[in-house]
């Protein structure tokens, strides 16, 4: 793999390692000159008489040189670069609905767990040497593990009176499977992935089981309040809310022993069975066996290989512990439909979800196959027996990293998307994301054929490992991290791709105005009125960056701003999308996710211009003023927050937000006085603002100049407007480099921003100003007011960085 540079100051360490140490004796006072000598001062001669040349040569072809075609040129781009406009009518025009069906059928065609696709890395590899696209395999050894075999079942003790009373009969036992469909080739494939857990514990567990609902920290704590004996039970929780890992860390913490995970239809909004819909292939619902596979790493404490936190997984490393990183008890997801015997045995027994308001009945879908939602436990004669193995070994993933070089070493841009999948399939998870990464790069791969080349380097990855835990992006940044550090403006992520109609964001607020304008610019397949763009249909919102995909390293690490973009289902309405299902296949996608991959090819679009916009235009296309707004709003979401657990608020709360005070903790400071020292923050955004709205404005005011003809003779003109350029352009790249607190979060240091963070027990959703969110949740308000130091210092560290 080349890269500009992989390790800043390497070549100085070379230097200081190898040179051999000269020492000059002088006898008398007579200087002699020495032949060694004599050719050194030629040299330095002739290096410096080069340098002057080299010089003189860049003011007569760059700086005086008459430029015609003024159209996004500047001093330093080539006699012949392609038109940024010219650039984008080919990233317009060259992505394919019909390329884009092949590259999904390709990628779906067969089971690509991380560390099993080593032809699919190399296949893509190819296909990007072939575009023009310089390619390499990039392997990593992790820490993964593999499905060896599992049992889910419902155990029940003969009566009294039987012929057999007291023994062990088996009540119902879960096939563990999913359908085969004749419709759907690949649910058809002897070699499918088993269901199961990645990072899940080997084990063999019986016992009484509990209904948890979601699984939440603040589920949990309802039933501790309740008294519900929780210690030595298994887990039956339905997905949904937050990440899965989440659940089976906070069971495990309550003594639990087990952890069975399945997906309620009543969460599927209104296209569900019980509403007449057709279950999938026949209709829009989902399949009654349809089974969620997912990791249940710890995700909100550190993502990426377990055994190696903070740095890269190579060959010979040492390997840390991974007690905090991975679950110890053993989970299974199961299907809503296996889930049903599971429930049902609890009815009657034990609180019911009403009891404990109506946060615990929202969408119940299976109150009509006749569960009532009790919580249990159930009697000890009516057991689960979980059973799950798994074998572990360290085992080489590979990345697929593709670069196109700039002009300027020390602006990169990074455009990625994972390539490994749980199941056969993955038509929208990830490998929508990658048939759409491949148009976008053979969009490119035509440019270059027209002579283009970037002002700014652009590297390509595909990511294997993701699935697991970002395994692939995680080790490449901690790789990388020093010229990432230096070097990298953006990183531009595609995870899944396309999954219905509606476009969807989640960025770093300096990046929002480079979505909108962008999507302002492509056409939408769905459109209403003529010549409706994808910005016309899309409602504008953009969530904040948490984690669940590849950007979480380099925006919560590394800090380097991020953007994650798709196109999701409509909430409600559109066709259940079988999410980390063998369903998720090319049968689903091509006749109910995205019918003549039309959206795909959108998502092509969009991501090309992007790419184009952030890599290839003068001035980098970032908003510091957009930050400054986002950060005095994230800090009213903090007193809100904080007034919300103050109030103790009698009706239930939306899933992400506080909905109960922490149970056993102490209060420690007074609560009052940290919400005051937030006026320091108010104050500090206040100036931050100040320096945003000068650097945006200087920057609009350079772009326009740009454009504007200077006469050649003007050559001190032409350099100044290089130096203000290259000037401009580092603020911006350093901004959210500022926002980084090197000690890292509490209890969790390998997360280092202070604004972006998965909430510690959300791990999807993203929290902001993370220290201040679970100082609050643990009504520590001494730990609250050290946070507001540290995020103090960073927002004036940002503030001098733009000055």
């Amino acid at each position: 793999m080349h890269l500009v540079q992989s390790d800043l100051g390497h070549d100085e360490k070379m230097a200081n390692e190898y040179t051999p140490l000269i020492t000059t004796v002088t006898v008398g006072p007579v200087r002699r000159r020495y032949p060694h000598q004599i050719i050194r001062r030629f040299c330095t001669v002739a290096l410096g008489s080069s340098l002057i040349a080299l010089f003189i040569t860049f003011l007569i072809t760059v700086v005086f040189a008459p430029q015609h075609d003024t159209h996004h040129r500047w001093p330093g781009h080539h006699k012949n670069h392609l038109a940024h406009e010219e650039l984008k009518t080919i990233l317009l025009e060259t992505p394919s609905s019909s390329k884009a069906t092949e590259w999904s059928r390709y990628y779906t065609s067969g089971p690509h767990l991380a560390g099993k696709n080593l032809s699919q890395a190399e296949w893509t590899r190819d296909r990007w040497n072939e575009w023009g696209i310089n390619s390499n395999v990039v392997a990593y050894e992790t820490y993964i593990n593999y499905p060896v075999d599992h049992r889910l079942a419902l155990l029940e003790k003969a009566k009294s009176g039987a012929a057999d009373a007291g023994a062990w009969k088996v009540a119902f036992e879960a096939s563990l499977e999913e359908d085969v469909l004749e419709e759907d080739p690949t649910s058809q494939l002897e070699d499918s992935v088993p269901t199961f857990h990645g990072y899940s514990a080997s084990g063999n567990v019986t016992g009484s089981f509990v209904y948890v609902n979601y699984g939440t920290y603040w589920d949990f704590e309802d039933l501790v309040k309740a008294n519900v004996s929780l210690e030595g039970k298994i887990a039956v929780a339905r997905y949904g809310g937050i990440f899965r890992g989440l659940k089976v860390k906070r069971a495990q913490e309550l003594g639990m022993i087990g952890v069975v995970i399945f997906t309620d239809p009543g969460d599927d909004g209104e296209t569900t069975e019980a509403n007449g819909y057709d279950t999938y292939p026949n209709g829009p619902a989902r399949n009654p066996s349809s089974v969620q596979r997912g990791s249940v790493q710890f995700l909100s404490v550190a993502p990426g290989d377990p055994t190696t936190p903070g740095y890269p997984s190579k060959p010979g490393v040492p390997r840390a512990p991974v007690d905090k990183a991975i679950p110890s008890i053993p989970s299974l997801p199961i299907s809503y439909l296996e889930a049903l015997p599971i429930l049902k045995a609890l009815n009657g027994i034990g609180p019911r979800a009403q009891d404990f308001g109506q946060y615990w009945t929202r969408n119940t879908g299976l109150a009509y196959k006749g569960v009532e939602y009790n919580i249990g436990p159930s009697p000890d004669d009516v057991v689960l027996n979980l059973y799950n193995e798994q074998d572990y070994a360290i085992t080489p993933i590979w990345n697929v990293i593709g670069i196109i070089n700039g002009t300027i070493p020390d602006e990169v841009i990074v455009v990625g998307n994972h390539r490994d999948a749980w199941i056969a399939g993955g038509a929208g998870d990830p490998n929508s994301g990658s048939a759409v990464l491949n148009e976008a790069i053979r969009s490119f791969g035509k440019a270059l054929e027209r002579g283009w080349k970037p002002l700014r380097t652009i590297v390509f990855a595909s990511w294997d490992g993701e699935e697991y835990g970002l395994v692939g992006s995680t080790e490449w940044v901690e790789e990388y991290l020093p010229w990432l550090t230096a070097a990298n403006v953006a990183y531009i992520n595609v995870d899944v791709g396309v999954r219905g109609p509606i476009f969807s964001a989640s960025a770093a607020p300096l990046l929002h105005k480079l979505i909108h304008d962008v999507t302002a610019s492509v056409q939408s397949p769905n459109q209403t009125i003529k010549g409706q763009t994808v910005r016309d249909l899309w409602d504008g919102r953009i969530s904040t960056m948490g984690s669940g995909s590849d950007f979480t390293a380099f925006q919560d690490f590394a800090g380097i701003p991020s953007l994650d973009i798709g196109f999701n289902e409509e909430t409600g309405n559109s066709p259940i999308y079988h999410y980390h299902s063998n369903y998720d296949s090319f049968h689903w996608m091509s006749e109910f996710g995205d019918p003549g991959f039309i959206y795909h090819k959108t998502m092509a679009q969009v991501l090309g211009l992007i790419t184009a916009k952030l890599a290839d235009v003068p001035l980098l296309s970032l908003n510091a003023t957009n930050y400054a707004d986002a950060l005095k709003e994230y800090i009213k979401k903090v007193e809100a927050k904080l007034t919300a657990s103050q109030a103790n608020p009698s009706t239930e709360e939306d899933i992400f937000a506080f909905r109960a005070r922490a149970i056993g903790t102490e209060v420690k400071g007074n609560p009052n006085h940290f919400k005051n020292s937030l006026g320091r923050l108010y104050q500090s955004v206040d100036a931050f603002k100040s320096s945003a709205v000068e650097l945006d404005a200087k920057s609009e005011r350079l772009a326009k100049e740009v454009n504007e003809h200077i006469p050649w003779w003007k050559w001190i003109s032409k350099l100044k407007l290089l130096h203000e350029i290259r000037s401009t352009n580092t603020k911006y790249k350093k901004i959210e480099r500022a926002f980084l607190y090197q000690h890292g979060l509490d209890s969790r240091p390998w997360f280092k921003h202070v604004v972006f963070a998965p909430g510690v027990w959300t791990g999807y959703a993203g929290a902001v100003f993370p220290g201040l969110d679970e100082s609050i949740d643990k009504e520590d308000y001494v730990n609250a007011t050290k946070w507001v130091y540290i995020i103090d210092d960073c927002i004036k560290t940002a503030t001098k960085t733009i000055e």
